[in-house]
């Protein structure tokens, strides 16, 4: 049987099947719901483009969760004015600068793609 791919990240060339995204994204919801992500709350999402930032994207909007892109490509003022405008108490990037400018906001919370993949906390 053919695994069907559902994203290729463009730097590595890793490929995500939908067997692998379906089991990383099961993962990611447990580990977002024993960090109190409920049903409506709003997750910033900072990573770059690629499987990561879909199986975080998938994982929250199964939690119940609302998904908050935000461009790993900003700059720093930008990033900190659109981590600070929505309002949400987590985060979820690797990035340093997203995570310095989490500092000046409401985000409580802040998750690795690490922790998101961590099968017992």
């Amino acid at each position: 049987m053919d695994e069907r791919i559902v994203i290729v990240d463009s730097g590595t060339g890793l490929k995500l099947t939908e067997e692998q995204l379906d089991e990383r994204s099961a993962i990611a919801i447990v580990q977002l719901r024993r960090r109190g992500v409920r049903s409506g709350d709003t997750v910033l999402i900072c990573l770059p483009v690629g499987p990561d930032l879909l199986v975080a994207t998938d994982a929250v909007i199964a939690a119940g969760g609302v998904a908050w892109p935000v461009s790993a490509d900003l700059d720093a003022d930008a990033l900190r004015e659109r981590i600070r405008d929505s309002g949400a108490r987590v985060l979820i990037s690797d990035l340093p600068r997203a995570l310095e400018a989490a500092e000046e906001s409401r985000v409580r919370i802040v998750m690795s793609v690490a922790d998101l993949c961590a099968l017992s906390t």
